[in-house]
């Protein structure tokens, strides 16, 4: 049977038809009275950006969605996890700090911030899924012990994922520390050809893997925890992976997470993904780049696998734009920018696995 997908497109020529007016319906239509009980706490999982990004999810658009979960009776609050790599969330003060500057503090969105695991990433819960990769889970504290939430995601493209939307943002932000390194489970390896000896990779290793030798980079593969900020940032493309081999079991990985996150948990659980500023790169880049297309639209629903099948559909008919990283009439934008990934297993992965159906129906409000 199909899920709903409803969805607001960009047009508008009036108050009654802005984005902020558009999030508040989208929130009439998944009726949260049914999601959130009365009196209950109800977590907001979203992205807050690394400091540089400019395109991670505005905190205007959030408040609609803190003021509809108070209609509803909730008691909403604002929560992530922290990062694997290094950078301005690599623990709870930073990554506060950074949502606070991007603009989220309780006097804009209503609502107080609670990063689900801890000072440093640390705490945790166990969930057993019997999946193919992984028996058991672990799940940030908060986000485990949080009796609803509504999962707002930036969709757009990934270096290793293929794309971001709701999938991703419930696996990798949903687990702890610990959680991010068993889906990543793999380290890099360098090309000393191409390597210029820059070290911008040494820099960002938050486990001191890198090091410099003779004008090189060189790797400890014994501490390497796979987090990829150093493919990320090489300006080379000197650092990689077993890109064939790694990448579909990479994302069969972060799918079980996913799943993981909302096992035992679907009926309090709803979605909305943000198509707009759908950037190449994840909003863990400190910086954004030029969109891959036109703002596309505001889409929600009850299941993360179908909207994210809806997300990625609407992107693929979207014309490029020019002068963007994909050009011309492509279909899926995504493998175009990122050849070596296969986003489309989260959907196909997530749907075996009982995350959700790829089937769906789109409600235009």
């Amino acid at each position: 049977m199909p899920a709903t997908v409803y969805y607001a497109d960009m047009h508008c020529r009036s108050h009654e038809d802005s984005k902020l007016a558009k999030v508040a319906r989208l929130c009439d239509a998944l009726n949260l009275k049914k999601i959130i009980k009365k009196k209950e706490l109800a977590a907001i999982k979203l992205h807050f950006g690394e400091y540089g990004n400019d395109t991670h999810l505005n905190p205007t658009l959030v408040r609609q969605v803190v003021d509809k979960i108070v209609e509803a009776g909730g008691k909403p609050f604002l929560t992530d996890t922290t990062t694997l790599y290094s950078g301005s969330r690599h623990n709870a003060v930073d990554h506060l700090q950074t949502a606070y500057a991007h603009g989220f503090a309780p006097s804009v969105v209503r609502a107080p911030i609670i990063l689900a695991d801890g000072l440093y990433g640390d705490n945790d819960m166990p969930v057993r899924i019997n999946g193919k990769h992984f028996k058991e889970v672990h799940i940030a504290t908060e986000i485990r012990r949080a009796p609803a939430m509504v999962v707002l995601s930036h969709f757009k493209g990934h270096e290793m994922a293929g794309f971001g939307g709701a999938i991703k943002n419930l696996a990798m932000g949903g687990a702890s520390v610990r959680g991010k390194k068993e889906q990543h489970a793999t380290h890099v390896s360098i090309n000393e050809k191409k390597c210029v000896g820059c070290a911008k990779c040494v820099k960002v290793c938050p486990q001191h893997a890198l090091s410099m030798k003779s004008k090189k980079s060189t790797i400890d593969v014994e501490k390497c925890i796979g987090c990829f900020e150093c493919i990320t940032v090489c300006p080379e493309k000197a650092i990689s992976i077993e890109w064939a081999t790694e990448m579909r079991p990479f994302i069969e990985r972060m799918t079980e997470y996913a799943y993981g996150t909302v096992k035992g948990k679907k009926k309090s659980i709803c979605y909305i993904n943000f198509v707009l500023n759908v950037t190449p790169d994840c909003d863990c880049a400190p910086w954004s780049d030029m969109p891959l297309v036109p703002d596309v639209g505001i889409l929600a629903s009850t299941d993360p696998v179908a909207l994210d099948q809806a997300c990625f559909d609407l992107v693929a008919k979207a014309p490029s734009l020019t002068g963007g990283s994909v050009e011309g009439g492509i279909e899926d934008k995504f493998t175009a920018r990122w050849p070596n990934t296969c986003g489309e297993v989260q959907l196909t992965y997530g749907e075996s696995l009982g995350l959700g159906v790829r089937e769906y129906k789109l409600k235009k409000i």
